[in-house]
Parts: C-alpha cells; structure tokens; sequence
C-alpha cells in the first residue's frame, strides 16, 4: 500500500508499506543539482553533499559511520544535475534510528572550517580522477557543449577553478538556502507502518525554518550541432555522438525508452550486436536517452580503436539511418516490451529501487506513476510510434559528436564526422 503526503511545512512524504519483509528503505531527495547553482559556485550542490557527512552538532563523521555500522545499515548520497538524494538501507527495527542521524546530517552538519578544506582536497583529487578516466569525461564534454552556457552544461563535480576557490561561508548559505522542508521529498519503503514514519517525519521537520526555495531557471539554449575535440594520450579513443532528446515530462519518453532499449540499449541491440559482435569494431557502444524537467539529450558512446574510427563511424551511420528509414520489426518490439516489463517487475523486489522509483515519481511529476500504468504504457508502443520518433530525434536534427584521444587521431574522427554528418 502507498501512502502520499503533502505536509504542512510543503515537503513531500510518500510511503510504500510491504509487509513479510525485514528490510526499508528510506531517501530523503533534496531539489537542488549543479543545474541550480551560482556563477563562481559550480560543484557546490556536489560539495554539500560530501559535507553531510562530516558532523553535525551532535555527531562526528566518525560517530555516523560506526552508528551505521552497528545496525548493519547501508548509507549513501548522490548529486545530479536537478536533484540531491540522502538515503539508507536498514532492517525495519532500525528505520527511526536511522531518520534521525540522516535528518540531523540534513538539516545540522556544520560545515567545521577544517573539514571543509579537507574536502576541497579530496574533491580536486575526484575531478583529477575524473579527468584521468576518459570513458566517464567524454559524457561530460558533450554535455557541455550540447548545453553551452547554460548551467545544464556545468559538471556536477564542479571545476579546480570553482571548488579550490570555494569559501565555508558562501556553500553554508547555499546549504541553508536549498536544504529546507519546502524542498524536499522523502520516500520510505518497506515492512513500515505508514502512519507511524509520518508522525516522526513530522517531528523531524516541524522545527525546521518553512522558508521558500526559488532558483532562478532559464530553458536551455536552443540546439545547434557540434563537433568537440580533446586531445589525450590514450590507447582507445572514447567518442559520444548524438541530438538534443526529450525531457522527462515529454509523453514520448515511453516509446524513446523502447526505442533507445532496441537501437544500443543492451547486449542484444542493434548497435551491440552489429558493431561490436559481428564487426568487432568497438569493445564498448551503447545508447542512453538523458531525460530532464525541460530538456534531455539521446546519445551513443563508442569505445574504439584508433584504426578502426572509419568503419566504427560507417557502420553506426548506416545503422541509424536504418532506424530512421526502416524503423523496427514486430518481433523486436515484442522482445523489447517483454524485456522491460521483466526488468520492471524484477526490480520492485529490491526496497532501494522501490524507495527510488517513488521518491523520483513524486519529484519528476508530483504524483505516483505507479509500475502497471508504466508497463502500461510502453506495451501499448507500437512500431510507427518508434519510426517517427527515430525520424524527430535522429533523422531531422544535426547530428554532434565529440571525442577524446590523441591529436593525430583526433584528425581521423573530425574528418570522418564531416564526411557523414558535417
């Protein structure tokens, strides 16, 4: 049974009750990404995030980690570019003790002077990492320029330039700013009993200041295509083609996750199967839509051999181009349908993703997209449905790419680019 709140300070409460287990889960999604923050502040929403475990009044980092450890809980966080998400995973026993040390690292970490310069450290040490592992980098280059001069483009880790020239004070105010019930949405799920975790929310929440939290939003850029370079001594080249895609309030994102799962989405897609298993072209290729509140990009990552750029290029060319053209068979439709519909069902019986699947539900549409109307929907896609959208996202726009390798191969990419799509 689910149970959904609005609350009176405005956060959002939803509850998922599902008796004969002994596990729940609990994530507490704040509204604020790397798409929300200032000028001079990139990385901030990222950095707060590490800060949350550094202490709060009551409790060191250290008391966090062993409090977790005695109840044989999972802790964790993630930032992305729209949302925050704190969350864990403990026996049902220990659900409040839990809420409590999560919603004092929520509302009371204290940001101590010497653990944020610590941090900035380990933060710089993170984006060097990510800059040594070009197989992660490239996504974030063509975010960048597929979004250019928007916030959407800003790597969530932030830049050495903005983390080293972070200040305690200004990231506090930004916590303090963002980080208030009004902003938040807090899913539960588990052998809980719904009533009783809104009563403690509650209590957790009622001190809290109910202030309002108002980002300044502008739509992206309007897209223009784009071919960018960034030289690397690597052994692979690492490449990500692809379009501006659908946002995820866009009612085609059914039918573009059909799309996407038989065009490159697995191991038995067309671009897998063909490029990597037939021609042995790429070690890696797989296509992923991005979907966001006003935008979403629909690209395709290929992991290739400095020989074989030109045959890579060729044959994801004539692949899209037969998706376009020639759209998809009923028999792969009704593989791929069957495949998600599995996957769905399968993944309802793990608490995380129950847990996950609300709390995104309630701060994508504020509402619960239950697993039925979702299955629903995408066993009712059918085959034009795909081929036009294939035709709107890959056939009608300017295709972009960028890559990452040596300067000699960079050379190859950028001409084999314009050969086929410049």
């Amino acid at each position: 049974m689910i149970n959904y709140w609005k609350l009176n300070n405005g956060a959002r409460l939803v509850v998922e009750e599902i008796p004969h287990i002994r596990s729940a889960a609990i994530g507490i999604y704040i509204e604020v990404g790397s798409r929300h923050e200032p000028e001079g502040m990139k990385g901030a929403s990222h950095f707060i995030e590490h800060m949350l475990f550094k202490g709060t009044e009551h409790l060191s980092a250290r008391d966090i980690a062993e409090k977790f450890e005695v109840i044989g809980g999972q802790l964790n966080a993630f930032t992305s570019k729209e949302y925050t998400c704190l969350y864990a995973r403990i026996l049902d026993e220990n659900l409040f003790e839990a809420a409590d040390i999560l919603f004092d690292m929520l509302f009371d970490s204290k940001f101590y002077l010497r653990d944020f310069e610590t941090e900035k450290g380990v933060i710089v040490e993170e984006i060097n990492m990510n800059e040594d592992a070009p197989d992660d980098l490239i996504h974030d280059r063509f975010a960048r320029c597929l979004w250019l001069d928007h916030p959407m483009g800003s790597p969530i880790l932030g830049t050495l330039a903005t983390v080293s020239g972070f200040s305690r004070d200004d990231v506090y105010a930004f916590y303090k700013s963002a980080y208030v019930p009004s902003n938040l949405v807090i899913s539960v799920a588990g052998n809980v009993n719904a009533i009783e975790v809104k009563d403690q929310i509650e209590k957790h929440l009622e001190h809290q200041a109910n202030l309002e939290v108002d980002f300044p939003s502008t739509n992206p850029n309007q897209y223009h295509s784009f071919i960018d370079l960034l030289e690397k001594d690597t052994e692979q080249v690492q490449i990500c083609v692809g379009v501006q895609g659908l946002s995820y309030n866009d009612e085609n994102r059914y039918i573009l996750n059909v799309m996407n799962s038989i065009f490159g989405g697995g191991m038995s897609s067309r671009l897998f199967q063909k490029i990597r298993e037939e021609l042995g072209l790429a070690y890696s290729i797989y296509s992923y839509p991005s979907n966001y509140s006003d935008t979403g990009a629909y690209s395709i990552y290929i992991g290739t051999g400095k020989n074989k750029i030109g045959q890579c290029f060729e044959a994801l060319q004539s692949q899209t181009e037969y998706l376009v053209t020639q759209g998809i068979t009923s028999e792969e439709l009704e593989r791929t349908q069957r495949l998600i519909k599995s996957s769905m069902y399968l993944g309802l019986e793990s608490v995380m993703n129950r847990m996950s699947r609300l709390g995104k539900s309630v701060i994508m549409y504020d509402k619960i997209v239950s697993p039925e109307e979702a299955i629903d929907r995408v066993m009712q896609v059918n085959e034009q449905q795909i081929k036009d959208l294939a035709v709107k996202l890959l056939g009608s726009q300017p295709i972009s790419a960028a890559a990452i390798g040596p300067a000699d191969v960079l050379g190859e990419v950028e001409k084999q680019y314009k050969n086929l799509w410049g």
